[in-house]
């Protein structure tokens, strides 16, 4: 597992998703209120950014932009169709005033 330090909270606009490159990976970051989710930014679905999609942010979910899909940001689970399998998660934490999240 590697620890990758994504910036501070105030980078992060609240309800908007954003593209952030770590490594070899790239994943979509949200920031609702004072809390941050990480998913991988590609629908299970069809292989398209959930960054470009739209943040619900009373259910906490996102929308994949190509095909409606919802998925919840806590635990990448799809809620919606046509999506059936989740997008993977990743954890964050607050050190020294920067996120981290980490990635296998």
């Amino acid at each position: 597992m590697t620890l990758f330090d994504v910036g501070e909270l105030d980078d992060y606009v609240h309800g908007e998703a954003r593209q952030v490159r770590v490594g070899a990976r790239v994943l979509v970051m949200v920031r609702i209120d004072d809390s941050v989710y990480v998913l991988d930014d590609r629908c299970s679905h069809e292989d398209f950014s959930l960054a470009e999609g739209e943040v619900n942010v009373e259910t906490c979910e996102i929308e994949c932009a190509r095909h409606g899909a919802m998925f919840s940001l806590k635990d990448g689970e799809p809620m919606s169709f046509p999506a059936t399998r989740a997008v993977a998660h990743y954890e964050v934490e607050m050190k020294d005033g920067r996120l981290k999240v980490m990635v296998p």
